[in-house]
């Protein structure tokens, strides 16, 4: 699977109006993968006024990828979860764990403050994995049902919390602050609360 950028915008910077989306993960260790597949099918999509972004894992780097943009999500593999998928607001951690082959989401939000003094909404959306161990390219049949219900919550938030207009006519009427606990999952569905 390729890494790196899906979006339809082309090559360069996000547009600062856009919703960036970093699935990241390793693809070939089973339910690790769940970020980037996430980023695969929504970059397959299309959506107006998303760019969306693969790697391996979160480095420096994507600070100044961040620093661009108003707001981003964060889509990784979780262990430990008590539901399905988890959508979640992130501040940024002046004292995370700086490492150069290895960053949480909180800490590129702080490099991104730190470095280039922006601090876009940043949130995570973690999908419940199974089967990390093994060498495979296959994601676990309960890793497959809890990416669709990530799907469906994204698209929820995302409907509940539309993207603004840009001038080209892309994205929706109006901007909101992104409220993470206004979705929930409840018996295996997507609801707004």
């Amino acid at each position: 699977m390729p890494m790196g950028s899906l979006s339809t915008a082309g090559p360069g910077m996000a547009d600062p109006g856009e919703l960036l989306v970093i699935g990241y993960g390793n693809p070939g260790r089973g339910d690790d993968g769940l970020g980037p597949e996430f980023a695969r099918r929504l970059a397959a999509l299309a959506e107006p006024g998303v760019r969306v972004e693969i790697d391996y894992q979160l480095t420096v780097d994507h600070a100044l990828m961040v620093a661009g943009v108003d707001r981003v999500l964060f889509v990784d593999a979780a262990m430990g979860l008590a539901e399905p998928c988890r959508l979640r607001r992130l501040s940024p951690d002046p004292l995370a764990a700086l490492d150069s082959h290895s960053l949480s989401a909180e800490a590129v939000l702080a490099l991104a403050e730190i470095l280039y003094d922006r601090r876009p909404d940043g949130f995570q959306l973690a999908i419940q994995g199974e089967q990390f161990g093994e060498v495979s390219e296959v994601l676990s049949p309960a890793a497959e049902r809890n990416l669709d219900l990530g799907q469906s919550m994204f698209r929820a938030w995302l409907a509940n919390h539309p993207l603004p207009v840009h001038p080209d006519g892309a994205g929706s009427t109006s901007t909101h602050d992104l409220d993470a606990e206004s979705i929930r999952i409840s018996a295996n569905r997507v609801e707004p609360s």
